[in-house]
């Protein structure tokens, strides 16, 4: 079988040991082991969209796991790759053989899940842990199987049977592996290398402010394909068009030119396309849809045919734009509500979120909030928190890790953010809810800097032109009460995101009342971030830190100074719900939480979540 060109990467995104920090050449010259990888290994392919729609045969549940501190099934003595680690699986056949290793005697892990809250020694672990799964699978004659994880963090090297099949950097979006003629009839193994440890050239780097859960996060899926397949398409009102559905799809195999059919039986929509020989083919459709909203969360059951294949899918219409300082939603100007959030499930002391019953009782308590929008931070969260978005009628502001200081100047650390924002916009540009792509949070000014996220924002529009591109962005004093928005990156994002914490870090929340705010862009500004800290049931007057009365309070005045601004067409207080982080470490009031939240981990509502939730619904 002649491989898909998808899988062909060029040499320039090869990813090797960073930690090494040798040349590539030093490395061929030192282990023949790096030339096979060069030659044989590629990295991740773009996984296939939309995978739940697939004939798919689940790997979750229990794993065997090894927990390798020295990483000594991956190196030698030499800390040389070896070419004999724990990827082979070996096993002791005589008893007087020598072998320090048992998967089969070791640990478990569930799949999908963090290795951090399912075990209390591994709370603050940090490093690797090699997981396995044995299964059979009878692949018919004429099909494809791909091998598919919905994240892994935060640097997976996986092998089956023994081989390298491949490797993913990048914690919180999909990749995937063909295995059609590696697979067996029966016993077969798949072993993962999940490594979550920190460096600076990574993306994100060595300082965030949330907590590092390391291992396979999200899904593994077994997904059988036919030989030429729907890898990719796109569906969504042409961007200022109300009456225009515009798209395309693109196939994956080796006989690409195909009849393909898209059909929306409610609005009694049917197109045949024809592929050309890239397996490409680009679909307009004139049609009035009822149009998706907050307030009207109406999805068209759509369907894409390729023979007898069927792929289902649940998509929304509807436009996103802007105009001078507003933000217009299908046309008219729409004020968001917002919320941020992180990734990490409630009632359950920390912990990856993962699931749809996690989306809901995360985005659940944020329209209980009246919120019509969430900021999911900082990171690309898991699809199906994006679907229910969708589903229940929440805008999304979508981000990648370009968290803090990155290295602006590393171009391999440029190459991973943008094989990460494509990773990212590729699984969800079809969920309607995704209003704003962005593309970094809290960076510090410099050339450097605006080069990097110029170039990121240029890749999301070539990837996405139909949404609006954004980014939590730096302000500063003008003089002692103007704040002053002017980031040169301004000129580049179509709204402004601005994190400001008045009241917290900067001075007490008395001060919001003599604070004017200015911009040099004619561009709606979104508060990316506000707030400050409590601990639920802790209470003192408005100016007791850590009480819920201080955290009312900042939040009445914030609310007060922002109502004042003509310009801000949007919300996100930090944050929905408390979370777990190493930086946050005060007895008693933190021990590792960050308590920023309205809502406590177990649920608790604290006072502002009041004054927010009123807020909200006067001028909803």
């Amino acid at each position: 079988m002649t491989p898909n060109s998808d899988y062909i990467k060029s040499l320039e995104n090869y990813k090797f040991k960073q930690e090494l920090k040798i040349s590539i050449s030093e490395k061929i010259l030192k282990n023949l082991f790096v030339i096979l990888l060069l030659v044989n290994v590629v990295l991740s392919a773009q996984a296939m969209i939309n995978v739940d729609a697939r004939k798919t045969t689940s790997l979750n549940g229990k794993w065997n796991v090894i927990i390798d501190p020295y990483e000594n099934g991956y190196y030698d003595y030499r800390y040389e790759p070896s070419n004999n680690g724990y990827f082979k699986n070996a096993q002791q056949n005589e008893r007087w053989e020598l072998l320090e290793y048992s998967f089969d005697t070791d640990e478990m892990l569930y799949v999908p899940g963090d290795w951090n809250s399912q075990k209390e020694k591994l709370l603050y672990y940090e490093g690797t842990i090699w997981y396995k799964k044995s299964f059979n699978y009878n692949l018919p004659k004429e099909k494809r199987l791909f091998l598919y994880f919905g994240a892994v963090n935060y640097d997976a090297k996986v092998y089956l049977n023994g081989e390298l099949i491949g490797e993913h950097e990048g914690g919180f979006t999909p990749f995937q592996f063909e295995i059609t003629d590696k697979v067996k009839e029966k016993g077969n193994y798949v072993i993962v290398k999940a490594d979550n440890k920190r460096y600076k050239d990574a993306v994100p780097t060595v300082n965030t402010d949330w907590y590092n859960y390391g291992g396979i996060t999200r899904k593994v899926l077994l997904i059988e394909t036919e030989e030429t397949f729907v890898q990719d398409y796109f569906i969504q009102l042409e961007k200022g068009n109300l009456n225009k559905i515009s798209g395309w799809v693109k196939l994956n195999g080796n006989h690409l030119n195909k009849k393909l059919e898209i059909k929306i039986p409610e609005a009694e929509i049917y197109k045949a396309v024809n592929t050309d020989d890239n397996g490409f083919a680009k679909f307009e459709i004139e049609k009035k849809m009822e149009l998706w909203s907050p307030e009207n969360p109406k999805l068209y059951d759509v369907e894409l045919i390729l023979g007898e294949c069927v792929i289902a899918d649940k998509v929304g219409f509807r436009t996103i734009e802007t105009r001078g300082t507003d933000i217009l939603l299908n046309g008219k100007s729409v004020f968001l509500r917002g919320i941020c959030l992180h990734e990490e499930a409630a009632y359950q002391n920390g912990g990856r979120a993962f699931s749809k019953d996690h989306a809901k009782v995360l985005l659940g308590w944020a329209k209980d909030l009246s919120c019509n929008y969430v900021r999911l931070a900082h990171y690309t969260h898991n699809e199906a928190m994006v679907r229910y978005a969708d589903e229940i009628g929440l805008l999304v502001w979508a981000e990648v890790p370009v968290y803090w200081t990155i290295s602006w100047e590393n171009e391999a650390t440029y190459k991973n953010a943008e094989n990460q924002l494509t990773e990212m916009i590729t699984r969800d540009r079809n969920r309607c809810a995704v209003a704003l792509w962005s593309m970094a949070n809290e960076t510090p000014l410099s050339e450097a800097r605006f080069k990097f996220l110029s170039k990121l924002a240029k890749k999301a529009k070539e990837l996405d032109p139909s949404r609006l591109i954004t980014a939590a962005m730096e302000r500063h004093y003008s003089d002692d009460n103007t704040l002053i928005i002017d980031d040169e990156f301004g000129k580049v994002v179509d709204v402004l995101g601005c994190n400001a914490y008045i009241g917290w870090y900067d001075g007490l929340p008395e001060k919001c009342r003599g604070i004017k705010w200015e911009t040099v862009y004619d561009k709606p500004v979104i508060i990316s971030e506000f707030g400050g800290g409590a601990l639920f049931g802790e209470h003192g007057d408005k100016l007791t830190r850590w009480s819920e009365e201080f955290q009312e309070s900042l939040y009445k005045e914030n609310l007060e100074m922002f109502k004042k601004v003509s310009f801000i067409q949007g919300l996100t207080p930090w944050i929905l719900k408390d979370f777990k982080s190493p930086r946050r470490h005060k007895p008693r009031i933190q021990n590792f939480w960050n308590m920023k939240g309205l809502i406590s981990d177990k649920g608790d509502k604290k006072k502002a979540y009041y004054v927010l939730k009123n807020f909200y619904e006067t001028i909803k």
